[in-house]
């Protein structure tokens, strides 16, 4: 494990989540709603709100609730998925916005549940295809924690935007596609029992012979070099 790489996607995530508990803290402080930096479907004045919903949350358990899921997850892409890490998270970013204001219902969109989604099925999703110790790790530890994020892709409260879980999971499926590949599989470590090949006991056995074999061949062998004597036929006169 690489820990000054984990230490860096803990702060990157950890920094992120700081900057939304700032941006709730200055709604809070002033009294100033800012939903209206959120998506609303199909209006074209709300196109923006496909990059500032995420930032934007309806209260303090909206926000706690996904705190903790954006810490963790965003962590272990960042930390598992170097290469295609940015990528990833900008595509379901832009993927989940703009399916919200394609499809969802008439109302403003906001939180970053959408993100936390797309994050979670692509770690669930990329494990599928590549099948490395290393995502597959990640993928038990996301869903031990946030299986049940399968489930809230369906509507379930009125007051809860299922569409940006949905179109979160979607866009988090659709760059596992993508970019299973990109990132290397990390190198196995070869163990020398594992290399060692042990010899078969019973083939050994076949084809050794035992003692008693092995002393009568040479008895015959001895008796095969061994000198004939000759013999000379006298002749009667």
């Amino acid at each position: 494990m690489n820990t000054q790489s984990l230490k860096k996607s803990i702060f990157v995530t950890s920094t992120f989540v700081s900057l939304l508990w700032c941006i709730k803290s200055f709604e809070l402080i002033f009294h100033i709603d800012l939903v209206w930096l959120g998506v609303y479907p199909q209006k074209i004045e709300s196109l923006w709100g496909i990059l500032t919903a995420p930032f934007i949350h309806g209260s303090i358990e909206h926000l706690f609730n996904n705190t903790l899921s954006m810490l963790l997850l965003g962590s272990f892409i960042i930390y598992g998925y170097p290469k295609s890490r940015w990528r990833v998270i900008g595509l379901i970013w832009l993927i989940s916005g703009i399916g919200v204001w394609l499809f969802a219902r008439d109302s403003y969109h906001i939180g970053a549940s959408g993100l936390t989604h797309g994050m979670f099925f692509y770690l669930f999703v990329i494990s599928l295809f590549r099948r490395d110790k290393s995502s597959i790790a990640i993928m038990m530890a996301a869903f031990f924690m946030y299986g049940g994020m399968t489930m809230t892709i369906f509507p379930r409260e009125e007051n809860i935007s299922f569409e940006y879980h949905l179109f979160g999971a979607l866009a988090g499926t659709i760059a596992a596609l993508i970019w299973r590949n990109l990132d290397p599989k990390p190198r196995e470590k070869a163990y020398e029992w594992e290399n060692k090949e042990e010899p078969d006991q019973f083939e050994s056995e076949a084809w050794q012979p035992n003692a008693d074999e092995l002393d009568l061949d040479e008895k015959e062998i001895e008796v095969q070099n061994k000198p004939r004597p000759i013999q000379i036929k006298r002749e009667l006169d």
